[in-house]
């Protein structure tokens, strides 16, 4: 087991180098996918791009094809005051922002939860994550004193808050509602 492992990983990394040597010519002559050759396997396109590049070899190719179905993630960091401003004061969708810390235990325990919370909503709500000690003026303009806290927004307005930990119906209810307002 140890040592299939070993070897997948390996195999991995030889893939990994022989993509990132491409040249930029290379990446510009990648075919568009569309949904006429949205089957086409990663290995497929990369032999149709490159021919001179004979690195995957019919016996050599991958054995299953890579997803590229591209979705709207569902939380994201926020990076400085004008981001939290465009990605959050003025976003269309409600908006739960969790403030948290990298020190803070309860912290990491909330995050994915959360974050798992809101994937069921599907699109209709995002989440931003702010780090308190990295935008310290946020967490003070919001009134944070004790992490982890979550503030629900919509339209720029708070509308409710939790401090602390809560349980999985506790947080799928707190979305729930905050999307049924």
């Amino acid at each position: 087991m140890r040592y299939l492992r070993m070897y997948t990983q390996m195999a991995h990394r030889l893939l990994v180098r022989r993509v990132w040597t491409f040249t930029v010519k290379d990446v510009r002559c990648l075919p568009v996918l569309s949904s006429t050759n949205s089957k086409l396997s990663f290995s497929t396109l990369l032999q149709s791009a490159a021919p001179g590049l004979n690195f995957l070899s019919p016996s050599r190719s991958l054995p299953r094809s890579l997803p590229h179905t591209f979705r709207r993630e569902v939380s994201f960091n926020i990076q400085d005051n004008e981001d939290f401003t465009d990605r959050v004061i003025n976003s269309d969708l409600p908006i739960l922002i969790d403030f948290h810390a990298q020190w803070c235990g309860p912290c990491k325990i909330l995050g994915p939860r959360l974050e798992k919370a809101v994937a069921k909503q599907k699109g209709c709500i995002a989440m931003a994550k702010v780090d308190i000690d990295d935008h310290t003026d946020l967490a003070i303009e919001y009134g944070v004193s004790a992490v982890p806290t979550v503030i629900a927004m919509r339209g720029g307005v708070v509308i409710d808050q939790f401090v602390g930990l809560k349980d999985d119906d506790q947080l799928d209810s707190f979305v729930g509602n905050l999307i049924g307002q």
